[in-house]
């Protein structure tokens, strides 16, 4: 289990809510329609031939595992309010809006730096604890950065740093 802030999940409170409600769900309705599954297939008989019965069980043991999944990231919720207020307001941080221009190709990108909770690429929101945000973090509109990242080397320049 976690036990330092490092260790903690970064999100929002409304992800922090959606989380809390997944998990009641599973809980309540999800985990009624799962025994009774179980219960339905034990009425079929000798349970050592039995694939429905087998098939209920593995649904029950991921449904467990999810629930303490999400239990897990709920008890170590960190919720940011995705403002750093004692960063300068034209600098990369958790909350701006960046766009960038990558130096070797030209192609321009925008996305939202979000705790690592929110994080999902495809949808422009990149996570604090990204190689791209820690090449970017402090650094402002028209600064050139370099950008360290499991494929190498990246040189962006930054075209604008907003919050929206």
């Amino acid at each position: 289990m976690p036990d330092s802030i490092s260790n903690r999940f970064k999100m929002s409170q409304e992800r922090l809510d959606a989380l809390k409600e997944e998990l009641n769900y599973l809980e309540t309705v999800r985990e009624k329609e799962v025994a009774e599954l179980i219960k339905e297939a034990r009425s079929f008989g000798d349970l050592s031939e039995n694939s429905e019965y087998d098939e209920a069980k593995t649904e029950q043991g991921k449904l467990y595992s999810k629930i303490a999944e999400l239990q897990v990231l709920i008890e170590n919720a960190e919720i940011v309010d995705n403002i750093d207020e004692n960063a300068p307001k034209d600098t990369v941080t958790l909350g701006s809006v960046v766009r960038v221009r990558d130096l070797e190709d030209g192609y321009e990108d925008k996305f939202e730096i979000v705790g690592s909770q929110e994080a999902n690429p495809r949808a422009g929101r990149i996570s604090d604890d990204s190689p791209m945000f820690q090449g970017l973090k402090g650094h402002r509109a028209g600064d050139v950065v370099e950008v360290q990242a499991p494929a190498g080397v990246f040189k962006f320049e930054i075209l604008s740093v907003g919050n929206d």
